[in-house]
C-alpha cells in the first residue's frame, strides 16, 4: 500500500462549552475538549476502574457555529477527523506543542436540552408506525399480493 491514512473516530462528552475564535475575512474556529472513557475491572482487587482520555477538538467556520449554537458541556457527540500537531512560542519564550483533532464530520448524539425535555414530559406520545393501516387489520399499506 503506497498511501497513508490519518483518521480519528470518537464518541464522547464535551468537557466544556465550545470556545469560538473569529478572524478577519469572516472565518472562525471553535475549540473544545472531548472526554472518552474506558471502564475495566482490576483483576487483583475486583475494583471497577474508569480511565478518561481528553482530546482537543477543532471545528471550522459553519461547523464551528453549529457546534457553538447547539452543544454545551456534557453533551455527547460523534466526531470524525484527522490528527494535527502544531507548535508555538509561549510568552515566556518556551516552545509549546499540542496535538488536535481537526473535525471533518460530526453527529450530535445527545444534548442536555434533550435530557431536560425528556424529564419534563415523562410520558411522551408513542411513535406510530406509518407503514401500517389500522383500518386494514394491521396489514402493510403497500402489501403486494405476490
Amino acid at each position: 500500500m503506497n498511501g497513508t491514512l490519518n483518521k480519528v473516530m470518537l464518541i464522547g462528552h464535551l468537557g466544556d462549552d465550545v470556545k469560538m475564535h473569529y478572524f478577519d475575512g469572516g472565518n472562525c474556529i471553535g475549540r473544545f475538549q472531548l472526554a472518552t472513557n474506558e471502564v475495566y475491572i482490576n483483576k487483583t482487587t475486583n475494583e471497577k476502574i474508569t480511565s478518561t482520555e481528553w482530546h482537543n477538538l477543532v471545528v471550522r467556520n459553519k461547523a464551528a457555529e453549529l457546534c457553538e449554537k447547539y452543544l454545551s458541556k456534557g453533551d455527547k457527540i460523534y466526531v470524525e477527523g484527522r490528527l494535527k500537531s502544531r507548535q508555538w512560542q509561549a510568552e515566556d519564550g518556551s516552545t509549546k506543542y499540542t496535538t488536535e483533532i481537526q473535525v471533518t464530520e460530526f453527529t450530535f448524539l445527545s444534548t442536555k436540552k434533550d435530557n431536560e425535555n425528556n424529564k419534563q414530559s415523562p410520558n411522551p406520545e408513542p411513535i406510530k408506525n406509518a407503514n401500517f393501516d389500522p383500518q386494514n387489520n394491521g396489514l402493510p399499506v403497500n402489501d403486494l399480493p405476490f
